[in-house]
């Protein structure tokens, strides 16, 4: 019988170099990045409200926004978010999964080099001396901007300083709270195109990019709508069992729609809310005591739902796409707001709103902090939509009998010019009755000079026409001079103005229009007038157009908005700037300078013409004996 095999047992013990050796060949662990940190990460007591050890259940809606960095056909994450979500302790949890599981050469960029060497002192070595598994791999010698490993690093740079961006190739490309980066420059392209250049020699390489918004011309929302695929979050109702997405026009309490009409105004709210019934008892209570009565309404069932019942409604809840682009998803998009973070109630979201309505700054920290929204000022807002209702029956080139005045306004571009025609009459009633591109200075003094006709079949011409000189200003001079009769020269203010507009004088001693009036325009004001007019109905005061307007008209005098933006001493104020970039707004600055025209000729006194006419008739059919005396008798004295 043949004997078994004896098992070969090694004479001498496996040497610590030879142990090292064999741990590096081994794969990684089979795990997401989820599971990598409800086992390895601790929340450091310093940063963290809930220290210990991660708990994937306290906020379940990060879990698959991790988890997609595993994802093959992923290339980008984009989470857009409120504050008070753990967002950035999402992005650690990936940090330290790639640190463990798959090392490889790693950028983070921050806005600014303070906010980098913060970030590393205070989150990132902490994570790392807390997690065994990392801080075995880790150079304790690295700086705090160069985190050295065993097997990769971690460069942490910051969005001004276009040098360290473009130094070094990358795998994982972490972009944080990117709507603090500045824009692009002359010399060079915006921060995150750079840093996405450092990703292109790793065919597997991943971007992820979070900030909270600020404008919609902001970094993180342009990466938001150019997302290949856009998640919700969706909780199931603790009555119904419907997945509804938590909205903030579905958080209650008592007076809600007084403060929104305050805060946005009452044309801003196009389906007005169910108006609440004080809770017995809270008549003449204060802001914050409404607030503690706040609570959040099912939109699909009515019934209330509590914090408690949200908390756990949130643990079931699942991400949903609302919005795909393409079938081959290569960059997804997760948005979310406060309403779902485990750590806010409702009735302070309320307390918040309540004391930021009435101060813009305030207002604007509430949409995008809380509500994960751009800023815009929503009681100027305007829309295409608007413009349309704004239309009358009068066609094309009609002038209303109502008119007194015709301005125009020229908008001038490099290869074009855009024009505006508008009739003004009592109370500052206007209507555009034409409007257009051409392709010459030529065209504008043809179109200006034309005879346009009344309802009633009356010549009218246009009074006044101010058109441009920012650009080309030398040939806008000379047009103007040779058609001074109807035209001025106009420019834009950079800076606001204590009035509407001002008379200066064009001072170059060469040109043809030496000493002829220059408008300067405060633009800003202008479009005040425009949109706040446009908000009436048609009528007396109102701002309108003619009927079966054009779409890109509506869009071009629509496509700014009114937000708070830095000036350049850094100090915050409103403006109007563009809703998207490069969007069109000829048509807008236009319609500007027809108004500044209209200005300058007196239109805010137009009524008081009627007002001195009706005098002067009903001195006349006075009728007083003594003049007659006096006048037959002169020399009576």
């Amino acid at each position: 019988m043949q004997k078994p095999k004896q098992l070969r047992m090694r004479k001498y013990p496996c040497r610590p170099y030879q142990k090292a050796a064999l741990a590096c060949l081994e794969p990684p662990e089979d795990m997401k990045v989820s599971e990598w940190a409800e086992r390895y990460r601790m929340l450091d007591s310093k940063t963290s409200a809930e220290p210990g050890t991660w708990n994937n259940s306290r906020t379940p809606y990060l879990v698959e926004i991790m988890d997609e960095l595993l994802n093959y056909e992923t290339e980008e994450i984009i989470f857009c978010k409120c504050t008070q979500v753990g967002g950035t302790e999402a992005e650690l949890n990936m940090l330290g999964y790639a640190i463990q599981q798959d090392p490889s050469p790693v950028e983070v960029v921050y806005p600014t080099e303070i906010l980098a060497n913060s970030v590393s002192e205070k989150r990132i070595k902490p994570m790392i001396e807390s997690a065994p598994a990392l801080w075995r791999k880790y150079d304790k010698n690295s700086s705090n901007l160069e985190l050295d490993f065993d097997d990769m690093f971690i460069k942490l740079v910051w969005s001004n300083s276009p040098s360290g961006l473009a130094s070094f190739a990358m795998k994982y490309l972490f972009l944080d709270e990117v709507d603090k980066y500045p824009g692009a420059s002359k010399k060079e392209a915006d921060p995150i195109s750079l840093a996405k250049e450092r990703t292109k020699t790793f065919r597997n390489s991943k971007i992820y990019i979070t900030s909270t918004p600020t404008l919609r011309t902001g970094h993180i929302w342009k990466a938001k709508e150019a997302a290949d695929a856009e998640k919700h979050y969706f909780i199931p109702c603790p009555h119904c069992g419907e997945f509804i997405e938590l909205e903030f026009d579905n958080l209650k309490w008592p007076g809600k729609d007084k403060d929104l009409v305050e805060a946005y105004g009452e044309e801003a709210i196009k389906e007005k809310l169910d108006m609440l019934e004080p809770a017995e008892g809270t008549e003449g209570l204060s802001d914050a005591d409404r607030a503690e009565f706040a609570f959040y309404v099912c939109q699909e069932c009515g019934c209330v739902i509590t914090d408690a019942q949200k908390q756990a409604a949130v643990k079931k809840g699942r991400w949903k796409i609302v919005k795909q682009q393409t079938c081959f998803v290569k960059s997804v998009c997760f948005w979310i707001n406060t309403l779902y973070s485990p750590f806010v109630r409702f009735s302070e979201i309320a307390k918040e709103f309540m004391r930021s309505k009435n101060d813009p700054e305030k207002l604007q920290n509430f949409i995008n902090s809380w509500l994960a929204e751009p800023w815009e000022d929503t009681k100027l807002k305007t829309s295409e939509t608007l413009v349309m209702e704004r239309q009358t029956g009068l066609p094309e080139f009609t002038v209303p009998d109502w008119a007194k005045l015709l301005t125009a306004g020229v908008d001038v571009q490099e290869n074009s010019v855009y024009w505006t025609i508008r009739a003004w009459g009592d109370f500052l009633t206007s209507q555009n009755i034409a409007h257009g591109q051409a392709y010459s200075f030529s065209e504008v003094e043809k179109i200006m000079n034309l005879e346009y006709r009344t309802e009633s079949g009356n010549a009218a011409v246009v009074n006044l026409c101010l058109i441009d000189s920012g650009y080309e200003a030398d040939a806008v001079y000379d047009f103007c001079a040779l058609n001074a009769e109807w035209a001025k020269p106009s420019k834009g203010s950079s800076n606001p103005m204590q009035s509407h507009f001002k008379l200066s004088t064009v001072n170059k001693d060469a040109s043809r229009a030496y000493g002829m009036d220059l408008v300067i325009v405060d633009g800003d004001k202008y479009k005040d007038m425009i949109a706040s007019r446009m908000h009436r109905k048609n009528g007396t005061g109102s701002w309108m157009v003619y009927k079966d307007c054009d779409g890109e008209y509506a869009r071009q005098v629509t496509s700014e908005h009114k937000i708070l933006a830095k000036n350049g001493n850094g100090k915050p104020r409103l403006k109007w700037v563009q809703k998207y970039s490069h969007a069109d707004n000829h048509y807008l600055d236009a319609e500007v300078y027809a108004m500044a025209a209209a200005d300058t000729l007196g239109v805010r006194m137009l009524h008081l013409q009627n007002v001195q006419k009706e005098y002067q008739e009903t001195k006349k059919e006075q009728y007083t004996p003594e003049e007659d005396w006096i006048t037959q008798n002169e020399n009576w004295i």
